[in-house]
């Protein structure tokens, strides 16, 4: 049991959580290439993110393990986005470092996506059983450079406005 759940129960509501940050993590970067700013889509992505850093932390592991360790980096980097839109607006530099902490926030989730799907698709696992062969490399290459070239160009794109009217569309 799991916080009232048994332990599959908390498997998928861990799953949905993390399925509902990447499409609002999509919608938000969709919107950052756009120059446009929602309150709503933007704090749906950081909660349920947050929410899904958190929860892997509830699972019974021993030990420190790769899961935990992406888990405490997408939370501070998350603390550093939130700090970076809520606390400073977006001012100066602030806004580009909200668009490098949600978009590598959403890369993470993409990251344990793709190895969640390695470990858990028979199709996948049969290319890479032990996701150190080049099915499982190739395709965790091909998402950080997508990555990359979309946080770039949202750094470059992404001036929804001022100050403080950034924070107030929706």
């Amino acid at each position: 049991m799991i916080i009232g759940m048994s332990t599959a129960t908390f498997t998928l509501f861990h799953v949905a959580i993390s399925i509902f940050a990447i499409i609002a993590g999509a919608i938000v970067l969709y919107d950052m290439l756009n120059a446009r700013l929602r309150n709503g889509w933007t704090a749906l992505f950081l909660a349920t993110t947050v929410a899904t850093s958190a929860t892997g932390f509830l699972f019974h592991f021993t030990g420190f393990t790769p899961a935990r360790g992406v888990g405490i980096i997408s939370l501070v980097i998350l603390a550093f986005a939130a700090f970076a839109l809520y606390g400073h607006r977006l001012i100066g530099a602030w806004r580009w470092l909200y668009v490098a902490g949600a978009v590598t926030a959403l890369y993470f989730n993409v990251f344990v996506g793709v190895v969640q799907a390695f470990q858990k698709l028979p199709f996948l696992k049969a290319l890479a059983p032990t996701q150190s062969e080049a099915p499982f490399v190739i395709a965790q290459a091909l998402v950080l450079a997508g990555f990359l070239v979309l946080g770039v160009t949202a750094a470059n794109r992404f001036h929804p406005g001022s100050g403080v009217s950034a924070v107030m569309r929706d």
